[in-house]
């Protein structure tokens, strides 16, 4: 009998420490997504709850940089309002919730605003590198941003921004 308390105490346990951590879960879920912030941030709506969450593995323009808002666009056309499966949910360094976000009927987010040329890989702790491979297949194809001739990557840009305006009166 104390083996079952136990046993029921611990059980109860780590299912509200998952509860409370969804960065713990490793199972895909479903979601809707309730607000869309740029091409690679959205807000999901989970069991009551709602989290921002980055697309997992890319790097969108930012709205203020070429095909940021066609990024933000798109992204919303894909999952804008619906209900979609959150796969590999996790936090980054930075304390910030990122995961793969697929439509129900498969196909991932993230892949297809790279394939479309909305968004870059990010190489560093990619958990996916073909990811690398439809980059390379829309630069050669001059998709999206990769139609300008010199693209700022958001992380090159961003710090950039921040300085101007930091010594602008």
């Amino acid at each position: 009998m104390r083996i079952m308390l136990k046993h029921r105490i611990i059980t109860g346990l780590v299912l509200i420490l998952v509860a409370a951590c969804p960065s713990l879960s490793w199972a895909d879920f479903a979601a809707k997504v309730v607000s869309v912030h740029e091409g690679d941030r959205v807000t999901i709506r989970h069991n009551g709850r709602s989290e921002m969450i980055y697309l997992k593995d890319i790097d969108c323009p930012d709205l203020k940089q070429p095909y940021g808002k066609q990024a933000k666009h798109v992204t919303a056309a894909y999952v804008g309002n619906r209900d979609v499966v959150v796969r590999a949910l996790t936090r980054d360094k930075q304390g910030r919730m990122s995961a793969e976000v697929l439509l129900p009927n498969g196909p991932n987010v993230g892949r297809e605003l790279v394939k479309e040329g909305l968004a870059w890989w990010q190489r560093a702790g990619s958990s996916d590198p073909s990811l690398g491979d439809l980059e390379e297949l829309a630069r050669a194809e001059h998709r999206g941003l990769w139609s300008e001739p010199n693209p700022v990557p958001p992380w090159k840009w961003k710090p950039t921004k921040r300085t101007s305006r930091r010594y602008s009166n």
